[in-house]
């Protein structure tokens, strides 16, 4: 069974990141609680057996890849490659939050991290709203490959205490910081291509989107 620890999310201590940290560091997985909905995550390292383990946990089709947390906006040039200005100016605008976006994944994404699609592989990254999942991110050095901490097809946690039984028991290290601020789960868009696409509406409404990209 997992270790189960409580922390406040938007000021945890120092013990607690360097714990979690830790633990991922050396190729655990972790459930955490993000602004959203509550996340099952690993460090987004060459190689690493964790990362596989979560499609285990979640029983997911590993066709389906994890999207990153990054730590800050101006890890979007990092990771993505040929970003459109657009899309640098919403992850302004709405990072930390509930915006995860799509762009086209640069060299320093490992292979078994990326999407493959169409002209390039892509990565879905989001600076997250909670300061634990940023302080975690800066903690470890590395990005967080995570997705929502429930089985396939089961409803997402919004607080610790509704994250599965047996996604806690798989997990290494379970945080509880109560309910999640936002409770849903975030929007993704796609920058892949010249005009932004809304593939999931969730925090921002698909109207919200569009009307930053235009008045940007």
């Amino acid at each position: 069974m997992g270790r189960v620890l409580t922390v406040d999310q938007q000021a945890p201590d120092g013990g607690t990141i360097a714990c979690v940290a830790n633990v991922l560091r050396e190729g655990g997985v972790a459930v955490l609680p993000t602004d959203s909905v509550y996340g099952i995550c690993c460090a987004a390292t060459p190689g690493n057996p964790a990362h596989g383990r979560i499609f285990d946990i979640k029983r997911r089709d590993r066709a389906q890849t994890l999207p990153w947390f990054i730590a800050e906006a101006s890890d979007l040039a990092r990771y993505g490659k040929d970003v459109p200005a657009w899309a640098e100016r919403l992850a302004e605008r709405y990072w930390p939050g509930a915006l995860t976006v799509v762009v086209r994944a640069s060299d320093e994404v490992p292979p078994e991290y990326a999407q493959p699609a169409e002209g390039g592989a892509t990565i879905a990254l989001r600076v997250p709203g909670s300061a634990l999942d940023r302080a975690v991110v800066r903690a470890l050095g590395a990005p967080l490959a995570q997705t929502s901490a429930n089985t396939h097809g089961a409803p997402s946690a919004t607080s610790g205490s509704s994250v599965e039984p047996q996604i806690v028991d798989a997990a290494d290290l379970t945080l509880d910081g109560g309910e999640a601020p936002v409770g849903v789960a975030s929007t993704i868009v796609d920058a892949t291509q010249p005009e932004p696409c809304v593939l999931r509406e969730g925090a921002l409404t698909r109207d919200e989107v569009l009307l930053a990209v235009r008045e940007a």
